[in-house]
């Protein structure tokens, strides 16, 4: 066994990650080839899933597998796990991580601006688990879904968020009545504030804006990829082998607080 293989709980099992090549997912991704997973990694540009597949396989070797598709896309989709199914064989831990966010008051945004997000969080989570559960092996597979925090605590600047996300737990919760029955388990994440990652430079692009934000968080920092893929892997392991329709925080302490002193009025 390669040593960079530190966990392997995950031994010869195959992860697909929808959004998979960079930030928090990209994070998971890592920690899961760590615990001995073959990964393949979606995104929409094929030079980016490709850095991410590279960059697994230089942890563990024949370990990383890119793919590429717009996640609003069935079709294309489906053609993305009839390859990794083809390459790495059924998918026991499926993550629907791809998310669009930007940060502007409801009255700044255009309908489109907000369809959009709406199309990429919560289109895409539905279509990542439907177009994805024929290709899971059962029993026993399991669903990750990446939400946030915006799901259940109104947020100033984020209205397209609330309302995506929102959906989106609430999918997450009625997949997971729906295929518990199946031998499918499904839970959600709510990652809070991220350091290092894309979201979090859109949202705090600024010193004042960041310390804003660690002085919100009881836990006094931002959290790390790292800390959201040991909570992944957690989920996606026989640990968690009863737990489904859960949403899980990870965010620091923020949600016990709220969000109205990260953005001004």
């Amino acid at each position: 066994m390669n040593s960079a293989i530190t966990t392997p709980i995950l031994d010869g099992q195959h992860a697909f990650i929808a959004g998979g090549t960079s930030g928090i997912n990209l994070g998971i991704a890592r920690r899961l080839v760590r615990a001995g997973a073959k990964v393949t990694v979606l995104g929409r540009k094929p030079e980016k899933a490709q850095a991410a597949a590279e960059e697994l396989n230089a942890i563990n070797a024949d370990s990383g597998l890119a793919v590429t598709a717009d996640v609003r896309d069935p079709a294309a989709m489906q053609t993305a796990f009839l390859a990794a199914v083809e390459r790495f064989g059924p998918i026991d831990v499926l993550v629907a991580g791809a998310a669009g966010n930007f940060a502007a008051p409801a009255l700044a945004m255009s309908p489109n601006a907000f369809k959009s997000v709406i199309d990429i969080d919560l289109l895409g989570t539905f279509n990542t688990a439907r177009m994805g559960f024929e290709h899971l092996r059962n029993p026993g597979a399991r669903i990750v879904v990446i939400s946030a925090p915006q799901a259940g605590l109104p947020t100033l600047m984020q209205s397209h968020v609330c309302a995506a996300k929102a959906g989106v737990d609430m999918l997450t919760k009625t997949l997971a009545m729906e295929w518990g029955p199946l031998g499918v388990r499904v839970n959600g994440i709510w990652p809070g504030p991220i350091a290092a990652t894309e979201g979090m430079e859109r949202l705090a692009p600024d010193e004042e804006s960041r310390e804003r934000i660690r002085k919100s968080v009881p836990l006094q920092r931002f959290g790390s990829v790292d800390d959201i893929g040991e909570l992944a892997l957690w989920l996606s392991s026989s640990s968690a082998a009863y737990v489904t329709g859960g949403i899980f925080c990870c965010d620091g302490g923020l949600s016990l607080v709220g969000f109205h002193s990260m953005f001004p009025s």
